[in-house]
Order: C-alpha cells, then structure tokens, then sequence
C-alpha cells in the first residue's frame, strides 16, 4: 500500500497559480504511475493530469491542458501539479492517486489515494 499527502492548496484569485505536491512513501515511487484528480461539491470526482513512471508521458483532461503541468521527483517521491492561469471552476478538492497500471484517466485504476487538498479560486 502507497501512502499519499497532498500539500499546496489554498485560495487564490482567479488568474493566479498554485503548485501541489503529492508526498508518497510505503512502496517504490518509481513503479507508480501518478494522477491528480478533483471533486467540486455536488460533482463527480473528475480526472485532472497523470504521468508514467518516469514522467516521460502525461495525459490531461481538456478543461486544464494548457494551464496545468504534471510533473514528478523520482528521487524525492514527489508528485507535482503545477496550476496556472486558475478559474473559478477549478475550485474542488484535489486528490493525488498512486496506480500500477498504465497511464489512464480512469479512476478505478488507481489503487491508493491521498486525503485531499481544498483549492479555492475567486473572482
């Protein structure tokens, strides 16, 4: 099992950025593809970016490519998720998710999941 906590979160004017970072410990970092998705209230929990175990390829939903960077530090066991140009309707809960399998934005293929970090973006 992979332990995962999210940090960075906050609020932040519309136009603004934010970086998350996804801590894991409890399993090889480098085996774990990583994804970050979010949940607004009153919405299903949505993908946001993945990436493979070496970083060598990401995958983002439509509504932040362009704006959101995934990245990872294999050697810090570091997930990224650098947010920019933030719109309101970025506002949920932010997950980071630890999957042994391929890159996907399928939720149920990822096995562990952190607890959550609030971003807020106001107008």
């Amino acid at each position: 099992q992979v332990q995962l906590v999210e940090s960075g979160g906050g609020l932040v004017q519309a136009g603004g950025s934010l970086r998350l970072s996804c801590a894991a410990s409890g399993r090889t970092f480098s085996t774990l593809t990583m994804g970050w998705f979010r949940q607004a209230p009153g919405e299903e929990r949505e993908f946001v970016a993945g990436t493979t175990r070496s970083g060598g390829s990401t995958l983002y939903s439509d509504s932040v490519k362009g704006r959101f960077t995934i990245s990872r530090d294999n050697a810090k066991n570091t997930a990224y998720l650098q947010m920019n140009s933030l719109k309101p309707e970025d506002t949920a809960v932010y997950y980071c998710a630890a999957s042994r399998s391929y890159l996907s934005g399928r939720g149920n293929l990822y096995d562990d999941w952190g607890q959550g970090t609030q971003v807020t973006v106001s107008s």
